[in-house]
């Protein structure tokens, strides 16, 4: 089974692919879309879970989103239909730097898809090609909230301290005007909820020639998770604004 199909069902009870609950997820976008007609971006969209809630919330938002996943962008342009925002919802497979848009956004959004652009500032790079003076770009990423092991790194990447990633977003010129730490409570319920749900579709399929090695991925995960990063790995998201054009 190819990831993309693993990551489907990992998400079946959390849409939102990051540790955030829904009124996490409900306030950040409060903070990001401080108007109601803004026109908002996703880069790496997936299944556009936020922008489906940003249209749900503001009748007058207009997003775009751009992936890679042409099977995620035809589940998000099926539930975007089922929730009666399609019209408002313009989806782009493509590169994100292959994106070129005939006016820039009002905010940006790319929570938990740093990786596919290199890292945090490359990330941030991306958003500012994009967004319109003014506007915010709304990103999430990883930090160590304590030392990591070796191992912890390789599972996960080599992040920043809290302190030195917000030193590090100031000096490539940005300033944070709202801001989301996850709490140990949203940080298990994701990783419980990810774990739960492809052990439930193994049990469930015992016939299919997956079924026994998700629940060894199941097995891997849940030591790298207890045994690796539980202790040392935090969650940020942040909503930011440019400190100088």
């Amino acid at each position: 089974m190819d990831r993309e199909e693993i990551s489907r069902i990992a998400h079946t009870d959390h849409p939102i692919k990051a540790p955030l609950g829904d009124t996490s997820v409900r306030e950040l976008l409060r903070h990001a879309l401080p108007r109601g007609d803004a026109r908002v971006l996703d880069l790496g969209c997936g299944p556009a879970e936020w922008l489906l809630r940003a249209l749900a919330a503001h009748p007058g938002v207009r997003a775009d989103g751009v992936d890679l996943s042409e099977g995620s962008l035809a589940e998000a342009r099926e539930r975007a239909e089922a929730a009666g925002v399609a019209d408002r919802l313009a989806l782009h497979h493509k590169a994100a730097e292959d994106f070129r848009p005939e006016k820039p956004f009002d905010a940006v959004l790319s929570v938990g898809a740093a990786h596919a652009f290199g890292g945090l500032l490359p990330t941030l790079d991306a958003a500012r090609a994009h967004l319109a003076p003014g506007g915010r770009v709304l990103i999430g990423d990883g930090y160590w909230e304590a030392t990591p092991s070796p191992e912890a790194i390789d599972m996960l990447g080599d992040f920043a301290d809290l302190a030195t990633t917000l030193d590090k977003v100031s000096d490539a010129g940005w300033t944070p005007v709202a801001a989301h730490l996850s709490t140990r409570h949203e940080l298990d319920a994701y990783e419980w909820s990810w774990l739960g749900s492809v052990a439930d579709w193994s049990l469930d399929h015992p016939e299919d020639p997956a079924s026994a090695d998700l629940l060894d991925l199941v097995a891997e995960r849940r030591t790298e998770w207890l045994r690796g990063y539980r202790h040392c790995f935090g969650f940020a998201c942040l909503v930011l604004r440019r400190t100088r054009p």
